[in-house]
């Protein structure tokens, strides 16, 4: 379904469903037509998403930005592990009356989204599990008296969307928020986060040390050496190579056999990809769990036309992005203690070189804006189609990794 028409026909954009204990439960897939007089066939859309997202794998709540293609959705099966976010002036039509019991009956989750304007009927209360309320609304959606129709949406279980702040995060939880949607990437370096000190690259000396080991092709010894000081996270590393996403047909035992299989070149996308999901800080969780979709689609978005060594190159670049905001330090500054190959440092340190127009696309899909997405997509000559595609198996590929 990977070359389903709609592919063509929408944009896509995704942001994570962080919860409480700020792990991410679920993924939010945001579905933008790329003509809005467009009429899309909603059975595709849920056949490719349940491509990617079987029923029995992960959540994920669609956000579907054109009215048409929803009420197709309304009208359908959608599988029980989708959640659909319904806007509040659809969830009040009295013609959405009867579908939206209907998908209720058969247990799919619906969020309403934003403040309906007249009460909803009280039948269909309990058919909604969230209430979605965009962070530039909440000011005055915390004033709405007791009896108003917002207040009473209120009452519903909370969900904060357009967080792009861990301090947003925090305030939206402290609010009572059940969980948030959004990326919270964008706090200041320049200020410590509250009750967390910046982290320091020797807090990761281990990884960093196999890096620059691997870089230099080192003997095996020494590679095991470093590595036995830190027994989790040779476990950590032989879990990621044993996973699906890496595609090798025999099991991989031991750090000495991983090298033998993989050579040095491979083994440093891995070494990159357990530096960046090191940090036992919870509210990185999300920072994280970004890392690695970046690296996994920006590898996808070459796979085409790039060469094993530029496909690993991209990987760790897309995986290295966030690492300024793990740190909360400067690129320039980093990466004087990373290896990294000077492609990667050109668009992490410089924002130039021929990686910085497919970091460009991450951030556009991640920022779920149509506008951004054409420009982006016309700066790296790649089609909006190829780029829904790459999206969608590097988050198929991300997926097998947790």
């Amino acid at each position: 379904m990977l070359d389903a028409a709609i592919l063509s026909q929408v944009a896509l954009g995704y942001s994570p469903f962080i919860d409480r204990e700020r792990a991410v439960s679920a993924t939010r897939l945001t579905i933008v037509p790329l003509r809005p007089d467009a009429q899309l066939d909603a059975a595709q859309l849920l056949a490719t998403i349940g491509e990617i997202w079987p029923e029995a794998g992960g959540r994920v709540s669609l956000n579907i930005v054109s009215e048409s293609l929803l009420q197709g959705v309304l009208g359908s099966e959608p599988a029980t592990n989708l959640m659909i976010e319904l806007p509040a002036f659809m969830a009040g039509d009295a013609a959405h009356h009867d579908a939206i019991l209907a998908l209720h009956a058969r247990g799919t989750k619906l969020l309403i989204k934003g403040r309906p304007l007249q009460p909803l009927p009280r039948d269909l209360l309990p058919c909604f599990a969230y209430s979605v309320i965009d962070l530039s609304e909440q000011s005055t959606d915390a004033a709405a008296p007791a009896n108003t129709p917002e207040a009473k949406a209120r009452n519903m279980p909370l969900v904060q969307s357009g967080v792009r702040k861990i301090t947003e995060m925090e305030a939206s939880f402290a609010r009572g928020a059940q969980g948030v949607f959004g990326w919270p990437l964008d706090d200041d370096l320049r200020q410590p986060l509250p009750g967390r000190k910046p982290a320091q690259p020797m807090d990761m000396q281990a990884i960093i040390e196999l890096i620059g080991r691997a870089d230099k092709e080192e003997s095996i010894d020494r590679l095991e050496a470093t590595l036995k000081r830190d027994p989790a996270l040779a476990f950590k590393l032989l879990r990621y190579i044993n996973s699906p996403a890496f595609g090798l047909s025999v099991e991989i035992a031991s750090f000495r056999h991983a090298i033998m299989m993989l050579g040095y070149k491979r083994l440093k996308r891995w070494l990159a990809l357990l530096l960046a999901t090191a940090s036992k800080d919870a509210n990185l969780k999300p920072v994280m769990f970004a890392a690695v979709r970046r690296g996994l689609l920006m590898e996808e978005l070459v796979r085409g036309s790039g060469d094993e060594e530029m496909r690993n190159e991209v990987f760790i670049c897309g995986v290295f992005s966030l690492l300024d905001r793990m740190f909360q330090q400067p690129f320039a500054q980093l990466l004087d203690t990373i290896p990294v190959p000077e492609k990667v440092r050109q668009a992490l340190v410089d924002e130039s070189g021929p990686y910085q127009p497919l970091l460009g696309i991450v951030r556009a899909i991640e920022s779920e804006s149509l506008f951004d997405l054409r420009e982006a997509a016309e700066t790296a000559m790649l089609s909006v189609a190829e780029i829904n595609r790459a999206l969608l198996r590097g988050l198929l590929a991300a997926s097998s990794l947790e």
